[in-house]
C-alpha cells in the first residue's frame, strides 16, 4: 500500500510541499465553488421578481389620460404606459366589489367560491360570511415561494378576523376592511355619499392594522397618501428579499375624498382630484422602485376592481365609448384600464387587444414567483406571459360575465353575447333574450348593434359556450348570505 511514511526524508519533504499545494489548490477551489454556489443561490433568489399589484376602486375605462380622458391629468400611469404594456381588451371578475376582489386574488370565478349572491350583492357591515379559508389565494401562493407579502387599502373579503387579509396570506395588513361608504352614520344627510362635499364625521368606517382598528371615523382626506406610505415603507423594508405588495386603493368610490395638497387641482373637479392622487400615489411607487434599484426587477400591474358608478352622478367616473357602468355585464360594467410595467421585461410603449381578465394573474403571477404549472390548481385562469414579454397571443379562449349567481353574458374571441340584460341599479327586471344580443366588439365596442340575426352560426357557437359553463362551473351556497 501506498504510504508516505515510507519515503525517505527528501521525498516526505517533497511529499509535504507538494501536499501542502494540493491542499491549497483544494481550498482554493472550494472557496471559489462556495462563491459559486452562493452566486447561484443569490441568482436564484433573485430571478423570483418582486409584485406589485395596484387595485383601484370604481375607476372607469374612459377616467385616465392615456385611455382618452380630456380633463384629468395622469402623468404617472401615462408614464407607466409609455414604459410598459397597455391593455385595451381586459377585464374584471364582477361588476361590483366583492365578487370582483374574489376573482382576482383566488383565480377562480367567484361563484366557485360563494363570493357573489343574486340578493345580497356584495358584502356589508353586517355579514357573517367572508372568503373561505379553503380557497388558496394569491398571496399564500406566492408567499410558499419565499415571499414578504403586504396587504394596503380596502379589503372587503369579510371584515371578521377569520377572513382578514392576515388570514388569507398577507404578512401585514392596513386598510379599510370594506368600502368606504359604508357605516353610514344617523343623522348624515341623504345622498351623502355622491355629495362633491362630503365630511369624514357621516361615516364611521374602522381603519385597521392587521386585525385590529387603529382608527375610527377613518379619515379619508388623507387615506391615499397613508396607503402610499405604508406600501413605500414595506417596498424599502424588503429589498433583500422578494415581495408581493397589492396596494387596494378604496378610491375613486363614493365618497370622495383627497388630501389638502390635490384639493381644486383637476379640471374635472372632486373625481378628479381624486384620481389625480391615485395617479401621484402609483408615481411614489414606481419612483421608489427606481430609486431602491429594484424597478427592473419588479412586476408593476394596475386595474380597477370594476366600472364607474355612473349612477353617482359626478361624483362617478366614465367609461369612455362603452356602454353603461359598474354593476352591470355590459362593457362599461367589467372592462377595465390596465397597464403591466416591468422595465427591461416588457417592451415599452406596447398596445394589446388580447383578451384577458383578473382571473389571469393569478396563474401569471404564480409562475413568476417559481410554482410549476401543474401545481397552478386555479380553474379559471389563463397565464399571461406570452402576452407581456413576447407581445404573444392569450391563451384564454373565452370569458363568461357573471352578475350573482347567473351567467349575463359570454365573450369568445372578438364578439360577445348577451343572453340576460339589466340595467346596473334600476328596478327594472331581467330581460331573458331567447335569442342573444350579439356584438362585434371589435368594430362596436359600444354594443349598439346586434348581428344575431345575421350569423346564426355565432349563435349556436355561444349555445354550446354556454353549456360548457353551465356543466362545468359549480354554483357554491353564498357567502353573501350569511348574515346577523
Amino acid at each position: 500500500m501506498f504510504s508516505p511514511l515510507n519515503m525517505n526524508p527528501a521525498r516526505v519533504s517533497r511529499y509535504s510541499a507538494k501536499r501542502h499545494v494540493h491542499m491549497s489548490i483544494r481550498i482554493f477551489l472550494a472557496l471559489i465553488a462556495s462563491i459559486f454556489v452562493g452566486s447561484a443561490i443569490q441568482m436564484k433568489g433573485a430571478s423570483k421578481p418582486n409584485i406589485v399589484m395596484i387595485f383601484v376602486d370604481d375607476l372607469g375605462y374612459g377616467d385616465l389620460g392615456v385611455y382618452g380622458n380630456p380633463t384629468i391629468r395622469t402623468p404617472h400611469l401615462d408614464r407607466m404606459a409609455q414604459e410598459g404594456m397597455r391593455f385595451t381588451d381586459f377585464y374584471s371578475a364582477a361588476s361590483v366589489c366583492t365578487p370582483s376582489r374574489a376573482g382576482l386574488l383566488t383565480g377562480r370565478y367567484p361563484v366557485r367560491s360563494g363570493m357573489c349572491s343574486d340578493r345580497r350583492r356584495v358584502l356589508f357591515p353586517n355579514s357573517k360570511g367572508g372568503l373561505p379559508a379553503s380557497e388558496w389565494t394569491m398571496a399564500e401562493a406566492i408567499k410558499g415561494q419565499g415571499y414578504a407579502t403586504a396587504a394596503v387599502g380596502k379589503w372587503h373579503l369579510g371584515h371578521l378576523p377569520q377572513f382578514l387579509p392576515t388570514s388569507h396570506g398577507f404578512d401585514s395588513y392596513f386598510g379599510i376592511p370594506y368600502s368606504n361608504d359604508m357605516d353610514l352614520l344617523p343623522g348624515s344627510p341623504g345622498g351623502a355619499a355622491r355629495s362633491l362635499e362630503p365630511e369624514v364625521e357621516w361615516w364611521n368606517v374602522p381603519l385597521m392594522r392587521d386585525e385590529k382598528v387603529v382608527e375610527r371615523p377613518a379619515d379619508q382626506t388623507t387615506i391615499t397618501r397613508r396607503y402610499t406610505q405604508e406600501a413605500v415603507t414595506f417596498i424599502k423594508s424588503n429589498q433583500e428579499k422578494p415581495f408581493f405588495l397589492y396596494l387596494a386603493h378604496s378610491l375613486p368610490h363614493v365618497p370622495l375624498f383627497r388630501s389638502p395638497q390635490f384639493e381644486n387641482k383637476s379640471l374635472r373637479g372632486l373625481f378628479g382630484d381624486v384620481v389625480e392622487e391615485v395617479d401621484w400615489s402609483v408615481g411614489q411607487v414606481l419612483n421608489t422602485l427606481r430609486e431602491t434599484g429594484l424597478d427592473q426587477h419588479t412586476l408593476v400591474f394596475f386595474t380597477s376592481d370594476n366600472g364607474p358608478w355612473l349612477t353617482q352622478g359626478p361624483a362617478g367616473g366614465t367609461a369612455g365609448l362603452l356602454h353603461e357602468g359598474k354593476g352591470s355585464t355590459w362593457e362599461g360594467g367589467m372592462r377595465e384600464p390596465a397597464i403591466a410595467w416591468w422595465p427591461g421585461k416588457i417592451k415599452a410603449g406596447g398596445i394589446t387587444s388580447e383578451l384577458a381578465s383578473t382571473l389571469d394573474l393569478f396563474p401569471t403571477f404564480a409562475r413568476l414567483s417559481g410554482i410549476p404549472e401543474s401545481e397552478i390548481t386555479q380553474k379559471d385562469g389563463y397565464d399571461l406571459a406570452s402576452v407581456l414579454f413576447e407581445n404573444g397571443r392569450s391563451a384564454r379562449p373565452h370569458f363568461a360575465f357573471y352578475r350573482g349567481t347567473r351567467i349575463f353574458a359570454l365573450r369568445m374571441g372578438a364578439y360577445k353575447a348577451h343572453y340576460l340584460t339589466k340595467s346596473a341599479y334600476g328596478r327594472d327586471p331581467v330581460v331573458e333574450h331567447e335569442n342573444p344580443l350579439i356584438f362585434n366588439l371589435l368594430h362596436d365596442p359600444s354594443e349598439r348593434f346586434d348581428i344575431a340575426g345575421q350569423r346564426p352560426e355565432l349563435v349556436k357557437a355561444f349555445e354550446n359556450l354556454r353549456t360548457h359553463y353551465l356543466n362545468e362551473v359549480e354554483v357554491v351556497p353564498s357567502q353573501l348570505e350569511i348574515v346577523d
